[in-house]
């Protein structure tokens, strides 16, 4: 399975200033040791093939002559690896020297890129040297029987996998106001390649860090950074062969400093594809003068090594968590302040079940009276016990709403709903979806008559996980004046509970750890033995998985044999291959038969990447067809 998924590698081989054959026999040790490992793009430093800080060395024939002679041992050493190679070489042409990275492919010297911004300043005299390319920059070499254009408008595609484009910059062009890489993600390359020899110096590495991650963000591209290392001369800096990959935004892998060897990740094109398809911005005019230069490789199954997150909505970086907590928090708090001030609401009515969404749509509403400096009293938390509520949920909801300084409201449903089951002819024994609904969709009609009686508005508690599984009874708890968690998927909702737990101590944080620890369940069939009978999970699959598939379907519009291979590789020693297929199927079958539901949500804020509004970020029609994504779950 290639999906998509190209193996690159940033290399940093150990080499000698001027010693041009040595630096070869290094470089060539990589190249075998990246094909071993299925690496299918390997780059090495700017000018690796002489060294970086050959200073005036570089005007001697005797240098230039011997990279090129190298150059071409390596092409012919290589031409049984099916990898394109990127080289830092120094390229004269009559009377002007290039920085250059030349593109090798199975014996064949594709092209050479030439550097466009040569550094004048500070440590750096390149000028004294090398000549600046520009747009109009375009010779035409011959060396031996290899023929090949050097020019910086050219980009490099596979005839396979025409997404599997590859351009190349070097070091100081990615530095600049209007990096060349830009143009060359506009121009269709999907890979971005940066041959450098950057120096060391304080603070500098995480600035390069961020430069490439950023880089890679803004083209919506791999980008990967080649650093030049041991062996360059320390007459007066360092090198510390700080390599780096990163995908549209991410750093995906990058070396320890002051190193040799290879940094290896796999970069998804077909991803970078869409996001360029989905992102209208995304432009591509001004950029036809670039020549595509078209490789046959036969591309390889590819093994992944890349970070998939169990989590994907979740921060990875545990350091963050606590600060974009908060951030969420206050974007639902803003937009429930926002339409209550509006709305000129006397009351909130939140229904609390003693679960973890209402919960959290409680904490939300608190937050959000205090930023209007409200009483909280004007909160009205119901709980509205009926034939499956436990003492342990009902007593949480109480004990929160008191926590918290609400106005509490205990309204018992039974009767209602049993006369309500008289009146339509039900059996009150047949617990059937009859039974179930009938009693949320009861609750929501006191909630909103509650509302109207308070001159207030009914608070959604429904997260998207939820919606994206139609898991909520239609007009029932699907349905709100305002729904603050309609962005947040369950996975998200644990570290927010959990969070506002921490940061309100107490009565409050112990309260909230036991809704934490309380299986999630709708509470609509009787309890067994006083314990929760009906557990959510057992019934739809573990949260976990569907919010991984929910976030790669619709982030990356990706199709189910891919999500399938990434929640393996993140799952692997927690759910067997049958378990995966198996909620990766229900949730395919459910996301597009409960549609219905999506395409008259309340509003809600926008607070992550992925929502399911009908009115922002997911239009799609309610009777849409899934044959062809349940046709590939079935096969896999």
């Amino acid at each position: 399975m290639k999906d998509g998924f190209i193996k690159v590698a940033a290399a940093t081989p150990e080499i000698h200033v001027a010693d041009c054959a040595f630096n070869a026999d290094n470089i060539l040790t990589l190249c075998r040791e990246a094909n071993e490992q299925g690496v299918q793009v390997v780059g090495f430093p700017e000018l690796c093939l002489t060294g970086y800080t050959c200073s005036d060395l570089f005007l001697h024939e005797v240098l230039l002559e011997g990279a090129k002679q190298q150059l071409l041992r390596i092409a012919k050493e290589t031409k049984d690896m099916d990898m394109l190679i990127l080289i830092g070489i120094p390229v004269r042409v009559r009377g002007a020297l290039y920085n250059c990275a030349a593109v090798l492919h199975k014996g064949d010297i594709l092209g050479m890129v030439p550097k466009r911004n040569i550094p004048n300043y500070t440590e750096f005299y390149e000028l004294r040297h090398f000549t600046e390319a520009t747009a109009e920059t375009a010779e035409y070499l011959t060396w031996g029987d290899q023929e090949f254009a050097l020019s910086p408008m050219q980009v490099f595609q596979c005839t396979e996998m025409p997404e599997f484009t590859v351009g190349a910059e070097i070091c100081e062009d990615l530095w600049v106001s209007n990096p060349p890489s830009s143009a060359l993600a506009a121009a269709g390359a999907t890979i971005l390649y940066n041959l450098s020899a950057s120096d060391e110096i304080i603070g500098k590495a995480a600035y390069r860090r961020d430069l490439v991650r950023m880089q890679s963000g803004r083209g919506q591209c791999g980008y990967v950074y080649c650093d030049a290392g041991q062996g360059e001369s320390s007459t007066d800096l360092v090198f510390a062969a700080h390599n780096i990959i990163a995908e549209n935004g991410s750093i995906l892998a990058q070396s320890k400093r002051f190193a040799t060897g290879l940094t290896i990740s796999e970069i998804d094109v077909k991803r970078m594809d869409y996001e360029r398809r989905r992102q209208n911005t995304f432009h591509t005019e001004d950029v036809f003068d670039y020549a595509e230069i078209p490789f046959d490789m036969q591309l390889r199954e590819t093994e992944l090594t890349r970070p998939v997150a169990q989590t994907p909505f979740v921060p990875s970086n545990k350091d963050d968590l606590a600060e974009r907590c908060e951030e969420i928090l206050t974007l639902q708090a803003t937009g429930l302040a926002t339409r209550v001030r509006h709305a000129h609401a006397k009351t909130a009515v939140v229904g609390l079940s003693g679960g973890l969404d209402s919960a959290l749509a409680l904490v939300v509403t608190v937050h959000a009276f205090d930023m209007l400096g409200r009483d909280r009293k004007d909160i009205i938390a119901v709980t509205m016990p009926c034939f499956g509520t436990t003492s342990r949920t009902k007593n949480n909801a109480l004990t929160l709403a008191a926590a918290y300084g609400t106005t509490c409201k205990t309204i018992e449903i039974g009767a209602s709903v049993t006369q309500h089951f008289i009146d339509i002819g039900h059996d009150m024994e047949d617990h059937s979806v009859t039974f179930e609904n009938g009693q949320a969709r009861e609750r929501t009609q006191v909630l909103m008559d509650l509302a109207n009686k308070t001159g207030g508005m009914v608070i959604g508690t429904g997260d998207l996980s939820e919606l994206a599984l139609g898991w909520a009874t239609y007009n029932g708890d699907h349905m709100s004046m305002y729904g603050v968690n309609g962005s947040i998927p369950k996975t998200l909702v644990r570290y927010l509970t959990a969070y506002e737990a921490e940061r309100a101590g107490g009565e409050t944080g112990r309260v909230l750890r036991d809704v934490l620890a309380t299986p999630v369940s709708p509470e609509l069939l009787p309890p067994k033995d006083g314990e929760i009978s009906q557990k959510t999970e057992e019934l739809v699959g573990p949260y976990e998985l569907h919010d991984f598939y929910l976030y790669y379907l619709l982030r990356f519009g990706m199709e189910p044999k891919k999500i399938y291979r990434l929640a393996k590789h993140a799952f692997a020693g927690i759910y067997d291959d049958a378990t995966i297929k198996k909620w990766l199927t229900t949730f395919v079958r459910r996301f597009f038969i409960q549609q219905f539901k999506r395409s008259c949500l309340p509003d809600g804020p926008k607070v992550g990447t992925v929502t399911l509004s009908p009115r922002g970020d997911w239009r799609m029609p309610s009777d849409a067809v899934s044959a062809l994504w349940m046709q590939q779950c079935e096969q896999l």
